[in-house]
């Protein structure tokens, strides 16, 4: 019994310095000067290629930006048209942004050939990028945040929009001041974990962490569901089980 005690004591003593760090590393991941983000009253802009992008993947950014008083723009570069449901998804867009406080005003959709919602398609960088330049340089933005190299699911279109944001940062083209986080591509495993991937979000964060509470959780939720014609079987599933719903890690260039 005494070498049973011990160790329970000992796998006591180690989840309890577990706790402690993962709280504390949450709490200073909190912070918007420990993560290097801008502060208060900063004009932000997320970047995305279709209508659902700022639920599916972006909510635990948005909502938390908008725990650190950060302006939130949307630009979208497409109307999410590949199966012609494009007019319905710019209203479910409109529907969701307003869900996570995104007034209709900060939404910009652009609907244009150059930038069609095709995975088979490579949108050119030099033209994604001319059109990002003119809506950072028009808003005044101190933070872009947009996709990582890996589009978080690999989609041709998310990556484009990561090459066009690296290109202006590589080639000192955006003003200055402004600075670009993207967010971080996990394995499928990871991807699904929801909350229980925490800890290793904990351990391999880098720049920005943002993690909802139940509350938020909940009004993320309620903007995925907005995007009523989307929502097919799988994509519950995913609602319910993928970190992207509760968790962003994100990186700067």
């Amino acid at each position: 019994m005494d070498v049973v005690g011990l160790l329970l004591c000992v796998a006591a003593a180690v989840l309890a310095c577990g706790f402690l760090w993962v709280w504390d590393s949450w709490e200073r991941m909190k912070s918007p000067e420990q993560a290097g983000l801008p502060g208060a009253g900063s004009r932000t802009l997320l970047v995305t290629a279709h209508p659902d992008d700022e639920a599916m993947f972006f909510a635990p950014t948005v909502l938390g930006l908008a725990r650190l008083r950060h302006q939130v723009s949307l630009l979208c570069f497409s109307s999410g048209n590949y199966y012609n449901q494009g007019e319905i998804r710019k209203k479910e867009l409109l529907q969701s942004c307003d869900v996570l406080g995104i007034p209709p005003s900060n939404v910009t959709i652009i609907d244009n050939r150059d930038f069609p919602d095709d995975p088979g398609v490579r949108w050119d960088t030099e033209r994604v990028a001319d059109v990002l330049l003119r809506h950072v340089e028009a808003s005044r933005i101190n933070l872009v945040v947009t996709f990582d190299a890996g589009g978080v699911s690999g989609h041709s279109n998310h990556v484009a929009l990561y090459a066009a944001a690296r290109t202006l940062h590589a080639e000192g083209k955006l003003p200055k001041g402004c600075s670009v986080l993207t967010l971080r591509s996990v394995n499928l495993l990871r991807k699904y974990l929801s909350l229980l991937d925490l800890p290793c979000s904990l351990l391999l964060a880098r720049d920005a962490l943002f993690v909802l509470s139940r509350r938020e959780v909940a009004q993320a939720q309620r903007a995925m569901s907005c995007h009523r014609s989307q929502l097919l079987w799988f994509r519950h599933l995913y609602v319910l089980f993928s970190r992207y719903m509760r968790i962003n890690s994100l990186h700067f260039l």
